[in-house]
């Protein structure tokens, strides 16, 4: 029998791209299901009945919920020539703890840089670099956080990258001019197919911010 797999997902969610990034990397055909978040389908709230909330894979009938979680799951069921976690324990380890990073210190800064003004914007801007140069000196020397190929960080990470353009807008400052290790790695990241195809246009997603600050009656 086929194997069934289907993506319940956003078009602009970075925790979609992930999973759609990991997918690719491992040349996994897959259906793409856009869900409406202000009315969520059924099989949305069936597969994912605890936060429903995209991503979800969907796999032979059965939901993996919650992004890194569905990237390590789709690195352990579709092994490949190139796992996107190390083999070994501490390693492992060390990217999981780089993912959990992630979530904490640089997305929530980061939208910050957008939802917020003043004082408080520019606590999270200052926050936000931060984390980006703890993730420069993690990269080190190495073409990607997963060494000569893309890893679980890298893609862990990358998807907040066309998102990174509006928090530049919104906020008044260049990650390039304060991180320039930073700014080549996500170019670097950009180049492979299973990420650029995997993103949304970072003007599409500027536009989308435009519209959430209208609701949120943000000037």
């Amino acid at each position: 029998m086929a194997e069934e797999v289907i993506l319940l997902d956003f078009w602009c969610s970075p925790y979609g791209a992930r999973v759609r990034i990991a997918l690719a990397e491992k040349g996994v055909k897959y259906e793409y299901r856009e869900e409406d978040l202000d009315d969520k389908s059924s099989l949305l709230l069936e597969m994912n009945p605890v936060y429903k909330m995209i991503p979800v894979l969907i796999h032979n009938g059965r939901p993996v919920c919650e992004s890194l979680i569905a990237v390590e799951y789709i690195d352990e069921v579709w092994r490949g020539q190139f796992p996107l976690l190390p083999s070994d324990p501490y390693e492992r380890a060390k990217a999981k703890f780089w993912g959990d990073f992630i979530e904490k210190k640089v997305h929530e800064p980061g939208k910050k840089t957008w939802k917020k003004k003043g004082a408080e914007q520019e606590e999270a801007k200052k926050e936000f670099i931060e984390s980006l140069k703890l993730l420069e000196g993690e990269l080190g020397d190495k073409p990607f956080f997963g060494g000569d190929t893309l890893g679980f960080v890298d893609i862990a990470l990358i998807p907040f990258y066309t998102w990174f353009y509006s928090y530049e807008i919104c906020g008044h400052f260049s990650i390039e001019a304060e991180c320039p290790k930073f700014a080549a790695w996500a170019k670097r990241c950009m180049q492979k197919e299973s990420v650029s195809k995997s993103l949304p246009d970072r003007q599409k997603v500027y536009g989308y911010v435009l519209e959430l600050k209208k609701i949120l009656g943000i000037e």
